[in-house]
């Protein structure tokens, strides 16, 4: 717990900088690093261990994805990736077929969602940055993810009795989770509050409820489905990156789920105003 609060003192500091002060471009290099780590990690976990060069095409793609991402050349980027790494994949699996370095098909769409589908999701956060407001509107998955899992944390050692997700999860309970669905919309709306008196912006309400809502709802399912993902290959953590959370991919896991679906949501029902 100790090791968890100290990294979170010194992490939070710094995403907040990198997020609302410094330019997209140093978002997107962040981004390119953080996607090229959670992919060395999930196939080093659960997939490619036998095969160094499907790590190395997988951590290569990652890296491409938000850059595309950055110059709004994703409907170019993506499918040449994603075809680039899919045809490597099958030549290796047909070159090693039947040997004992053999690749299966499992591992080739491991290696595809790992090297392009993550990836992806992620970078919507680049995509939120290059909106106007974009310094807002890009701590909204932030705020969601990072405070419901708190919120259900915290909510969960307090009063927690009834198990949600006991197969997937052992710790998580049902009052954890709505904990964390409440706290997580809360931060959304506290946070267009704070805009509303400190910048000049509009802010729907209405809409940032909405968003609070499918954010914090979205976080808890990325979360739950990348433990279930663990407990199917028994694992602890998917890296240990970062001292009381594991690896990069078990700190973003539910990002991979809340920024995506916020940016979606604030191209349908904008909610903060840029004036």
């Amino acid at each position: 717990m100790l090791k968890r609060i100290i990294v979170a003192l010194i992490f939070v500091p710094l995403i907040f900088i990198v997020l609302y002060f410094l330019p997209a471009y140093v978002l997107t290099a962040a981004m390119s690093l953080i996607c090229a780590v959670a992919a060395y990690e999930l196939l080093h976990a659960i997939g490619g261990k036998q095969n160094e060069r499907v790590r190395i095409y997988a951590v290569f793609a990652a890296v491409l994805i938000p850059i595309g991402v950055y110059f709004e050349l994703t409907y170019i980027v993506f499918p040449a990736v994603f075809l680039v790494l899919m045809s490597l994949m099958f030549v290796e699996a047909i070159k090693s077929f039947k040997t004992i370095r053999k690749i299966t098909f499992a591992q080739i769409m491991i290696t595809l969602f790992a090297g392009t589908v993550i990836p992806l999701m992620l970078s919507s956060l680049i995509s939120l940055k290059q909106m106007p407001a974009g310094h807002l509107l890009v701590l909204l998955p932030i705020i969601s993810a990072f405070l419901t899992d708190a919120g259900a944390y915290f909510t969960g050692m307090a009063i927690g009795k009834k198990k949600a997700f006991p197969l997937v999860s052992p710790k998580k309970t049902v009052e954890g989770c709505i904990g964390g669905l409440v706290v997580g919309t809360l931060a959304v709306i506290l946070y267009g509050v704070i805009i509303v008196f400190s910048t000049m912006n509009e802010v729907i309400f209405w809409s940032l409820l909405i968003i609070g809502i499918v954010g914090s709802a979205l976080s808890q399912l990325g979360d739950l489905a990348f433990s279930l993902v663990k407990r199917e290959y028994d694992l602890k953590d998917y890296g240990k990156l970062i001292p009381g959370h594991g690896g990069m991919l078990d700190r973003f896991d539910s990002m991979i789920f809340a920024a995506p679906g916020i940016y979606l949501l604030i191209t349908l029902i904008p909610a903060i105003i840029a004036r």
